[in-house]
């Protein structure tokens, strides 16, 4: 059985590992975030408004730990997610022969 995260005596019986009198309390329930529930909202709000162009472009290739930061950072300023100038993966193939 599990216990409340709150008050830790009564029994969870509702969300957020709660008990029915905690989960009901004035303020407990902001306390502790939603866990486990596949509706909850995570991650930034959905932006529909007008968007701004990132300042500048961003030398970081595509999938590495740096381009994920700076898509993370635009993507919590409202701003586009891609600059037309970013570094991108050069997508010619040059021939290798075994030697």
């Amino acid at each position: 059985m599990k216990k409340c995260r709150h008050c830790e005596q009564g029994k969870v019986t509702r969300p957020r590992g709660l008990c029915w009198a905690c989960y009901y309390m004035p303020g407990v329930r902001e306390m502790y975030p939603s866990i486990g529930n596949k509706f909850a909202q995570h991650g930034p709000d959905d932006f529909f408004g007008r968007i701004t162009p990132p300042p500048f472009p961003t030398a970081a290739l595509p999938g590495s730990p740096e381009k994920i930061a700076i898509l993370s950072q635009r993507a919590g300023l409202g701003q586009e997610l891609f600059h037309p100038d970013d570094a991108t993966f050069d997508r010619r193939l040059e021939p290798k022969y075994a030697g």
